[in-house]
C-alpha cells in the first residue's frame, strides 16, 4: 500500500505534491482534496494527521474533516488522538478539551489514550470540572481497569484540592499500584495532612524509593526531622536504593536536627554513588554543615563545587552570617558579583543578617538601598524585618520605630518582634509596650512575645506588670515554651529541658557542673541572676540558672565525648547571658570547642571567647 501511495504521489506535478502533503489551512486542504478528485487520485495520499491538525479547532471544518477521514482505513480516533496529544502539551491545553467535545458531538468513540490526553490538559489547567466529565467517560466506556487513567484522575483531584473526592476514587479503585498510593501521599502532604499521609504510607503493601523519599521530605516540612531520620534509617536497613532526591531530603532532616554524624555519612555515600556533582545535593550539604555548626566543612564543599548557583552563594553568605563571620560574608558577596552572578532576595537576607549580627549599621543601610537601585529587587517583608532587627540590636530604637511606621508594607509579627527584642536588650519599656500591642493582634498565641515583655518589666522590678502579663497569657491559653537543648552522641540524640533531673546520668551531670563551677569561680565567674526574672531569693535564682538546658547538655557532652572533640548543642530558645558567659570560661577550662545553635544564630566558644564577639 505504501509503495502504491508513494508512486501515485510522485506521478503528480511537484506543486500538487506540495499541496497534498504540506497544506496549512482548511482552504488549502479543500484545494488538495479537489485536485485529487479531478485527477482520480486516491484520497489516501493526504496525511490523515494533517487533516486533523488543520481542522480541529473550527466547528465547520471539523465536520468536513470528520467526513473526509471516514474514507480512510485507519480508525478515526487514532488520528484525533495524535492531535489531542499535541494540543494537551501546547501552550493552550484548553483546545484539547474543545476538540474532545467536538469528538463527542460527532459520536467519535474515545479510547483510553483519548481520555489520557484530555486528562493531561485538565491537569495543566487544574480543571476539575471537565476532569469529572472525563472521569464519567472512563466509567462509561469501561476503562476503570486502566491504572494510568485512574492515577491521572487521582492526581487531578489532588491537585485541585478535592481530597475527599480523591479518597473516594482511591477506595473504589478495582486495583491499585504503588503510583496510586504515592499520589495520595503526595497530595495529603501538600494539603497539610501529615497524619493522613503517614497513615497511607504505613498501609502501603509495597513501597518504592519515591514513597520513602516523599515521607522523609514530609517529615522535614512538618517540623518532624527526627521522624524523617528514623524513616531513612529504616529504608536503609531494608536495602532500598536511595537517589539524589532522597539524599537531599535526609540531609535537610540532618540540618534541622543537627545530626552531623549522619549528615557526614550521607555526604560520603553521595560521593560513592556519583551524586557528588549534583548541584542540589551540594547546596543542601552546605546548608547541612552550616546548621550543624561545621562551617569549615561547608566552606570546603562550596570551594570544591565546579558549578555554583545563586543558591550556593546565598547559602554560604547566610552560613557565614549566622556564624558571626560578617566581613567574610561581605567578601563572598563581592566575589559573587565579580563573577557575574546576579543576587536575589535570599542573598540580601543573608547580607542583612550579617550586618545585623555584627552591628554593621551603615553597611546594612547600603545593602538595603542597593537592592532595588542596583539589582531591581523589591524588598519583601523579610528584608524589612532584617532592617528593624539591625537598628534594634544596635540600640537605634527610635530609628527602627520610624522605619516601621514608613514601611510600604503592613508590618508583621516578625517586624514588631525584632523591635521588641531590641527593647529588651536596651531596656525601653515604652516601645516594648507598643510593639506588644501590635503583636497581640498579629500573633496572639506566640508565647515568646509575652515572655519578653514580662521579662522587661521584671528587669525594671515592675513585678505587678510582669505578673499581669503572665496572667494575660494564662487567660488567653498561651503556654510558655520550655527551654530545650539537644546533643548527639554516638548517633543518639539526647534532649534536656530546663531543670531536668530525669536523665539516667543526672547525678554525673550534676557532679560535672559542680566541678566546672569551682574552676569558673576561681576565674572570677559570678552567676548573672538578673536573667532569672522571678521575685525569689538569690540562692533560688542561682539554682534556676544552673539547671538551664544548655548547661545540662554541655555537662553530658563533656562526660560522654573524647577529650578535645567539638561539642555541638542545639537549643530551641535564645542563649541567656549567664550561659554565654559560662560557656566562654568553660571552653578555656576544658580546652574544648563548644558550638551552640540557638534560635537566632551560632555561638562558637573557643579559648574563652565567642565568635559572636558578645553581640547577639
Amino acid at each position: 500500500m505504501q509503495v502504491i501511495m508513494s508512486s501515485s504521489l510522485h506521478s503528480l506535478p511537484w506543486s500538487a505534491q506540495t499541496l497534498v502533503s504540506n497544506f496549512n489551512s482548511p482552504l488549502e486542504l479543500k484545494q488538495a482534496h479537489a485536485h485529487l478528485i479531478k485527477t482520480n487520485t486516491p484520497l489516501s495520499l493526504i496525511p490523515p494527521s494533517r487533516i486533523a491538525s488543520v481542522c480541529a479547532l473550527s466547528h465547520l471544518d471539523f465536520s468536513y474533516a470528520h467526513r473526509l477521514l471516514a474514507h480512510f482505513h485507519q480508525r478515526q480516533i487514532v488520528v484525533w488522538n495524535s492531535c489531542l496529544k499535541t494540543l494537551a502539551e501546547s501552550d493552550s491545553p484548553f483546545d484539547a478539551i474543545l476538540l474532545f467535545r467536538r469528538l463527542r458531538e460527532f459520536d467519535v468513540v474515545p479510547d483510553s489514550f483519548t481520555c489520557a490526553f484530555v486528562l493531561k490538559a485538565c491537569t495543566a489547567l487544574l480543571d476539575d470540572k471537565n476532569g469529572k466529565i472525563i472521569h464519567g467517560v472512563v466509567k462509561k466506556f469501561g476503562f476503570q481497569w486502566n491504572m494510568v487513567l485512574q492515577n491521572m484522575i487521582l492526581n487531578l483531584y489532588g491537585l485541585c484540592g478535592e481530597m475527599s473526592t480523591a479518597r473516594l476514587v482511591f477506595d473504589k479503585m478495582p486495583q491499585r499500584d504503588v503510583v496510586s498510593w504515592n499520589v495520595m501521599i503526595t497530595h495529603l502532604v501538600k494539603s497539610g495532612d501529615f497524619e493522613g499521609a503517614y497513615g497511607f504510607f504505613s498501609r502501603m503493601p509495597e513501597r518504592n524509593v519515591r514513597s520513602w523519599t516523599m515521607m522523609i521530605s514530609a517529615c522535614v516540612h512538618c517540623g518532624k526531622p527526627k521522624e524523617g531520620v528514623q524513616l531513612f534509617l529504616e529504608m536503609e536497613k531494608i536495602g532500598v536504593q536511595v537517589n539524589e532526591v532522597t539524599v537531599v531530603a535526609v540531609l535537610s532532616a540532618c540540618a534541622d536536627l543537627g545530626a552531623l554524624e549522619l549528615g557526614m555519612r550521607i555526604h560520603e555515600y553521595s560521593k560513592r554513588s556519583g551524586f557528588g556533582g549534583n548541584v542540589r545535593v551540594l547546596n543542601t550539604l552546605i546548608d547541612m554543615y552550616v546548621k550543624c555548626g561545621c562551617l569549615e566543612e561547608a566552606r570546603r564543599v562550596f570551594e570544591e563545587m565546579e558549578k555554583r548557583t545563586i543558591v550556593s552563594w546565598s547559602a554560604m553568605i547566610q552560613g557565614l552570617a549566622i556564624h558571626g563571620h560578617a566581613q567574610e560574608a561581605l567578601r563572598v558577596f563581592s566575589m559573587m558579583i565579580e563573577m557575574g552572578v546576579m543576587p536575589n532576595g535570599v542573598t540580601f537576607i543573608g547580607l542583612l543578617h550579617a550586618c545585623s549580627h555584627m552591628g554593621l549599621v551603615d553597611e546594612g543601610r547600603r545593602f538595603f538601598s542597593c537592592m532595588t537601585r542596583d539589582y531591581g529587587i523589591i524588598p519583601e517583608i523579610e528584608h524589612y524585618g532584617c532592617m528593624v532587627d539591625l537598628y534594634s540590636r544596635a540600640g537605634l530604637l527610635q530609628e527602627a520605630h520610624e522605619f516601621i511606621m514608613n514601611m510600604p508594607k503592613k508590618p508583621n509579627g516578625v517586624v514588631w518582634g525584632a523591635l521588641l527584642g531590641g527593647c529588651k536588650v536596651h531596656k525601653n519599656i515604652e516601645l516594648a509596650e507598643e510593639a506588644t500591642r501590635h503583636l497581640a493582634e498579629l500573633d496572639p498565641l506566640n508565647d515568646g512575645y509575652y515572655i519578653v515583655l514580662s521579662n522587661i518589666y521584671a528587669e525594671a522590678e515592675r513585678w505587678e506588670d510582669a505578673s499581669r502579663v503572665r496572667k494575660l497569657m494564662k487567660n488567653r491559653g498561651v503556654k510558655k515554651k520550655p527551654g530545650c537543648s539537644s546533643i548527639m552522641v554516638d548517633g543518639v540524640i539526647h534532649e534536656f529541658v530546663a531543670g531536668d533531673d530525669s536523665h539516667s546520668q543526672a547525678n554525673e551531670i550534676s557532679d560535672m557542673w559542680e566541678k566546672l563551677l569551682d574552676y569558673m569561680k576561681l576565674k572570677g565567674y559570678k552567676p548573672d541572676t538578673s536573667v532569672v526574672l522571678l521575685d525569689v531569693e538569690e540562692k533560688e535564682k542561682e539554682k534556676f540558672l544552673y539547671g538551664h538546658s544548655e548547661k545540662l547538655a554541655l555537662c553530658f557532652g563533656l562526660i560522654n565525648t573524647p577529650p578535645g572533640s567539638v561539642i555541638r548543642i542545639m537549643k530551641n530558645l535564645r542563649v541567656c547571658e549567664d550561659c554565654h558567659a559560662a560557656f566562654k570560661l568553660i571552653s578555656a577550662i576544658v580546652n574544648r570547642e563548644i558550638v551552640v545553635r540557638d534560635r537566632n544564630r551560632f555561638h562558637c566558644f573557643k579559648d574563652g571567647a565567642c565568635s559572636c564577639q558578645d553581640f547577639w
